[in-house]
């Protein structure tokens, strides 16, 4: 069981990424999470409306099933195969982050200073976080999983512009936007 429970090495996780990457290309399919958003819409009729939702989303009830898969391995991992571990994180960032107020650094998972109570500045931090994050993603023409993993071994040019790019805003949010917020 601590097999399991415990964390597995990169190579591993790495190793079946690209086993089900290579399956995929066989297969002749793409991987990304954010085309489940059309897909749903589209199962839901916004086809009728809107030519953007107007395809067979029937094609792509597999990557709706990956979806589903993701949802509930990942709550039955939190819940049954975790010993709630804190990520370990270096000496300077924890030092970096408690000055900057987040006094959980380094003993909770997620930052509590966030995500323990809503309050007006969480939630509008929050909300336009997942305004941007979703615009970004329709902008991009995909998610980081679908350009940073599918595309990239599709060798498409693209995905590398915007894997790129997801770089460049992360840089950007951490060292120039986030002091200022916090």
């Amino acid at each position: 069981m601590e097999l399991i429970m415990g964390p597995w090495p990169w190579y591993v996780g790495g190793g079946i990424v690209a086993l089900v990457m290579i399956a995929l290309i066989l297969l002749g399919r793409s991987f990304g999470f954010s085309s489940n958003f059309r897909n749903i819409c589209s199962a839901l009729g916004a086809g009728n409306t809107c030519s953007f939702f107007d395809f067979d989303w029937r094609k792509q009830k597999w990557n709706l099933l990956f979806l589903v898969g993701a949802v509930i391995g990942g709550f039955l991992s939190a819940h049954f195969l975790s010993n709630n571990q804190v990520p370990q994180i270096s000496a300077a960032t924890i030092a970096k982050l408690n000055e900057l107020g987040f006094e959980s650094a380094g003993k909770e998972y997620v930052p509590s200073e966030i995500f323990k109570t809503m309050n007006l500045k969480n939630i509008i931090l929050l909300s336009v976080g997942g305004l941007l994050i979703g615009f970004g993603t329709r902008y991009a023409g995909g998610c980081t999983s679908g350009h940073a993993i599918s595309g990239l071994s599709d060798l498409q040019l693209p995905s590398l512009i915007a894997v790129i790019g997801f770089f460049i805003g992360g840089l950007l949010m951490v060292h120039v936007f986030f002091p200022f917020i916090f």
